[in-house]
């Protein structure tokens, strides 16, 4: 192939065996696709009228708030009960029995009768039963220290220092966002794609943003309770600030029970990052400058970052590779070169020449920001994602054709070696005191029930057996003779020919890293920001760090809201 040729060829999406690698997938950058970006921009072009209808609290924090949230066609209800923070019962766990704020999303306006049940059943949580028409029910805590100083500080008739918001960027943390037939919930596939909320987790990013706004609200309130002087928020200050995010291992179970979903997520981003790889651009294209642009913003954002990562690359390391990125495209501005080579695509060579020689999250922050040069594509590739859950088998299909397709799609599971010692060294059980999802070693929980979806062993069984059987029976008579592969056939039928939908590790191995799944989910997935991880097991980060307030919604915004820095008061 010519040079020429060469660079006719238009980008692809890069290759499932390369994206699904898991240490790949957890470097993944909060884009326009990501939950939180994606809905915040749909609530800025549609510019959402979101209104406090109700505030009954006493200076104590002990009352109740309504919030009327109207979208072009339809109008939903926050029911919230604020309560004084417990020092004893208060956690951020299922199990816990106190919680700051409780509350509730609901389809329409809310009436009396629905406040008073939403007070007396979401308190008993699985116990507890939603009316017909509640789409969330939610929890959070006050972070108590910094919640703390910026009350104290509107009190005094000042804003509080940024420093100290800065050092955790929220008010209150998310402890909970239930919905999809939980508590009785109605089931989000009941929505339709029609509905204000029927987009992927709308419901819940929907959510998160008003308990956003109630931390907001309730730290003004109870300043103004405590004294005559106090002041509100400065707007830059009351957008800088997010509503706190904590996740541990359950997510990994997320990622493996909803395949299809995480393909259409992953392939919808892949698609746009190749469209806007291929676009034709000289050295004084706008979009040249407006990347540089949006590269200095992140720069700045990750130099101002004040959280301690365990084990994920730092911020003044990202930041560094930034800066070498950005002085590129400067080059580029200056000569119509990239890394000394004359190109017609300057992204393109770009991203194949950087690609393993930067920070896998500055690498991928370049990839994100390159979709902001393709919004209209991009956004019409989130459109389209439609991820129905069930797996249904093919029973007509020949034992030969589905080996053929085994071999072909899980190449790379038939590769691990699962017959040596710590191929299944980690057992995923449920915790009974937490309530919660733990990996543990075998010998430590012998009685334990495995929960995790050993993709590799099965396949490895499915294929042995299938091997076993003359290629011309149906599938159907063979899961009569072997029912237990029932699961796996309907699975990789049912993904055939889909590149992103399983990450390709075992689970059950030392050398798998559980945080890496987390941290797709909450940094690639929902768009959370500043995610730091502790002990490998759980990530705590920052939703809708930067984003418009219901003001700015109602006066049409229509600024660069993500990457924010750091306020100057």
């Amino acid at each position: 192939m010519t040079a020429t040729s060469k660079q006719a060829a238009k980008p692809l999406p890069r290759p499932g065996h390369e994206v699904m690698k898991t240490s790949r997938l957890a470097a993944i950058q909060p884009s326009r696709l990501s939950g939180t970006r994606a809905f915040m921009n749909k609530m800025i072009r549609e510019r959402w009228d979101i209104r406090i209808v109700r505030f009954d609290v006493d200076g104590n924090a002990e009352g109740t708030v309504v919030y009327s949230i109207k979208a072009p066609y339809q109008e939903f209800s926050f029911i919230g009960f604020s309560r004084p923070p417990s020092r004893t019962a208060r956690t951020g766990r299922i199990i816990g029995q106190a919680w700051d704020m409780m509350g509730a999303l609901i389809e329409g306006p809310a009436t009396e009768e629905e406040i008073e049940s939403a007070r007396r059943e979401i308190p008993k949580l699985y116990t507890g039963r939603a009316t017909s028409n509640a789409l969330i029910w939610c929890r959070s805590n006050r972070s108590m220290r910094v919640f703390d100083q910026t009350m104290a500080a509107l009190a005094e008739g000042r804003q509080p220092h940024g420093e100290d918001i800065a050092r955790v960027c929220y008010l209150m943390r998310n402890t909970g966002l239930d919905g999809n037939g939980t508590f009785g919930t109605r089931s989000f596939q009941s929505l339709g794609a029609h509905h204000a909320l029927g987009g992927v987790l709308e419901a819940q990013l929907l959510t998160a943003y008003l308990m956003r706004e109630f931390s907001c609200d309730l730290v003004e309130h109870l300043a103004a309770k405590a004294s005559s002087q106090a002041v509100k928020l400065a707007p830059e200050l009351r957008r800088y600030i997010g509503v706190g995010n904590g996740s541990a291992l359950g997510l990994i179970f997320f990622v493996h029970k909803h395949p299809r979903l995480i393909d259409r997520l992953l392939s919808a981003r892949e698609h746009a990052i190749a469209l806007a790889r291929g676009l034709a651009l000289n050295k004084s294209d706008y979009r040249i400058e407006q990347l540089s642009d949006l590269l200095q913003r992140a720069i700045v954002f990750r130099r101002q970052d004040r959280m301690v990562y365990e084990t994920f690359a730092s911020s003044a390391r990202v930041a560094d590779d930034l800066d070498t990125i950005l002085a590129q495209l400067h080059r580029f501005r200056a000569t119509g070169a990239v890394l000394g080579r004359e190109t017609v695509r300057p992204l393109d060579v770009l991203a194949d020449e950087l690609d393993g020689k930067v920070a896998p999250e500055a690498y991928e922050t370049l990839l994100s920001l390159y979709l902001e040069l393709v919004p209209d594509e991009a956004d019409a590739l989130l459109k389209g994602v439609e991820a129905p859950d069930e797996f249904v088998v093919s029973p007509a299909e020949s034992v030969a054709d589905l080996i053929t397709l085994v071999r072909q799609d899980y190449r790379w599971a038939l590769d691990v070696d699962m017959s040596g010692p710590d191929a299944y060294r980690y057992v995923w059980y449920k915790s009974e005191t937490a309530e919660e999802p733990r990996r543990g070693a075998r010998e430590e929980v012998p009685d334990a029930l495995d929960l995790g979806l050993d993709v590799c062993g099965s396949i490895q069984s499915l294929l042995a057996d299938l091997n076993a059987e003359d290629g011309k029976l149906s599938i159907a008579r063979f899961l009569l003779k072997r029912p237990q592969h029932r699961h796996m056939v309907s699975r990789v039928q049912s993904l055939r020919g889909q590149e992103y939908h399983t990450p390709r590790a075992n689970i059950n191995s030392e050398a798998f890293v559980p945080i890496d799944l987390v941290r797709l989910m909450n940094v690639g997935i929902h768009g959370i920001d500043k995610c730091r991880d502790f002990l490998s097991r759980n990530l705590r980060g920052v939703l809708y760090h930067g984003a418009p307030t219901p003001d700015d919604l109602r006066a049409g915004y229509t600024g660069i809201w993500y990457y924010p820095a750091e306020p100057v008061l």
